[in-house]
C-alpha cells in the first residue's frame, strides 16, 4: 500500500510539471512514465480488495443465507424451548407429586408422634400420681402411727404422772403436730406432682405447635404457583429444626 501512494504522489507531480497546452487547460505529459505508475498502482492494490468486491457483488446472496441459517437457528432453538418447557414442567409435576407425598407422610409421622407423646405423658402422670398417693397413704399412716403412738405414750405417761396434765397436754400437741405435718408433706408432694404433670403438659404443647407450624409451612409451599421454585432447602431446614427440637 506505501508503493500505491508513492505512485500516486508521483502521477500528481508528473501532471503538475506538465507542459502546458496553450490556449486550453489541457497539458502533455509523458504517456509511458504516467501508464508506468498505472500499472504499479493497479500491480500494488492488495488481494484483500478483490475479496471485499467480490464480498459486495455476492452479499445478496449471503444476506439471504445468513437469514435462512438464522431461521433455521431460531427454528431449532423453538424447539429445543419448547423441549425444554415440556421436560420442565414433567419434572416440576414430579417434584410436586414427591413433595405431596412427603408431607402427608410428615403428617402423619407427626400424628404418631403426637398420640405416642400424649400415651406417654399419660403414663407417666398417672405413674407419677399413683407414686405420690403411695407415699401420701405411707405418711399418712406413719402420722397415724405416730399418733397413736403418741397417745399411748401419753396415755402411759398420764397414768405415772396422772397430776402432771401439762406433760399429757404436751403429748397430745406432739401427737397433733405429727399429723399436721404428715398432712402438709401429703399436699406438698400433690402439688409437686400438679406443677411436673403442668410442665410436662407445656412441653408437649410448644411440641405440637411446632408441628403445626412445620405442617403449615408445607401447605403453603404446595400452595405456591406452578411458576414459583420449590424451595427444598427451607423444607429441610424447617423438618430438622422440628425433629432436634422434638428429641
Amino acid at each position: 500500500m506505501y508503493r500505491v501512494f508513492e505512485a500516486l504522489d508521483e502521477l500528481v507531480t508528473i501532471v503538475e510539471e506538465a507542459r502546458s497546452v496553450p490556449m486550453t487547460s489541457g497539458c502533455v505529459v509523458p504517456r509511458g512514465d504516467v501508464l508506468e505508475l498505472l500499472d504499479e498502482v493497479r500491480d500494488s492494490y492488495p488481494s484483500e480488495l478483490d475479496d471485499a468486491q467480490d464480498v459486495l457483488d455476492h452479499r445478496d446472496e449471503l444476506v439471504n443465507k445468513a437469514k435462512t441459517e438464522a431461521d433455521d437457528s431460531l427454528s431449532t432453538a423453538r424447539s429445543e424451548a419448547e423441549k425444554t418447557s415440556s421436560e420442565a414442567r414433567a419434572e416440576a409435576e414430579k417434584m410436586l407429586a414427591d413433595a405431596r407425598e412427603r408431607a402427608d407422610e410428615i403428617v402423619a409421622q407427626a400424628r404418631a408422634d403426637a398420640e405416642q407423646t400424649i400415651n406417654n405423658a399419660r403414663r407417666e402422670y398417672e405413674d407419677y400420681i399413683a407414686r405420690a398417693q403411695s407415699e401420701s397413704d405411707r405418711m399418712v399412716q406413719a402420722g397415724r402411727a405416730a399418733y397413736d403412738q403418741s397417745i399411748h405414750e401419753g396415755r402411759s405417761e398420764q397414768a405415772r404422772l396422772v397430776s402432771e396434765t401439762e406433760v399429757v397436754q404436751q403429748s397430745q400437741h406432739e401427737a397433733k403436730r405429727v399429723v399436721d405435718e404428715a398432712h402438709e408433706e401429703a399436699e406438698r408432694l400433690r402439688s409437686d406432682c400438679d406443677a411436673y404433670v403442668d410442665s410436662r403438659l407445656a412441653d408437649f404443647e410448644e411440641l405440637l405447635g411446632r408441628t403445626l407450624r412445620t405442617v403449615g409451612k408445607g401447605r403453603q409451599q404446595l400452595r405456591r404457583p406452578m411458576s414459583a421454585p420449590f424451595d427444598y432447602e427451607e423444607w429441610q431446614t424447617s423438618e430438622h429444626g422440628t425433629a432436634v427440637s422434638e428429641h
